[in-house]
């Protein structure tokens, strides 16, 4: 299986993320788990992280967030009840996200615009007539005249 492009970018992120805390947190995470990010990175894409900025505001990728978060519930949140909070949040985002997808693309809907399409392309069908082209009563009298010259 091969990691995406995207993927090692965000490995990159949160091997510079990591660099920034304190050994005590950055000691918290698996050292398999801190030797994966650094093997697995993007050597070639650098996001330098500002500690005095909220980790919301560095415009960090989509799955860096969504990995520090589960870092944040497996490895540094003690507080059952945090963690219970936050597993609900996480929760209700996804099933926000379930619902959004469920929306974009479903069968039911994809059908019903597939039909309207259809409809749509009969419809330009029908208004689509084949016209009769018809010579002017003029050039037709003329090419009858000369069919009877030739003739006798």
């Amino acid at each position: 299986m091969s990691i995406s492009i995207k993927t090692r970018q965000a490995y990159a992120e949160i091997d510079e993320f990591l660099e920034l805390l304190s050994e005590k947190q950055k000691n918290e995470i698996p050292k398999k788990l801190r030797e994966f990010f650094k093997e697995e990175k993007d050597k070639d894409y650098f996001k330098i992280i500002d500690k005095d900025i909220p980790i919301k505001d560095q415009n960090l990728k989509e799955e860096t967030l969504a990995i520090i978060a589960l870092l944040n519930l497996q490895y540094w949140c003690k507080d059952k009840e945090e963690k219970r909070r936050l597993q609900e949040i996480y929760a209700q985002n996804e099933k926000k996200y379930q619902d959004m997808l469920y929306e974009k693309y479903n069968p039911n809907d994809i059908f019903k615009k597939e039909k309207s399409i259809l409809q749509t392309n009969n419809k330009t069908k029908e208004s689509m007539q084949m016209i009769e082209y018809k010579e002017p009563i003029f050039k037709r009298i003329l090419n009858e005249i000369l069919k009877i010259l030739h003739i006798r």
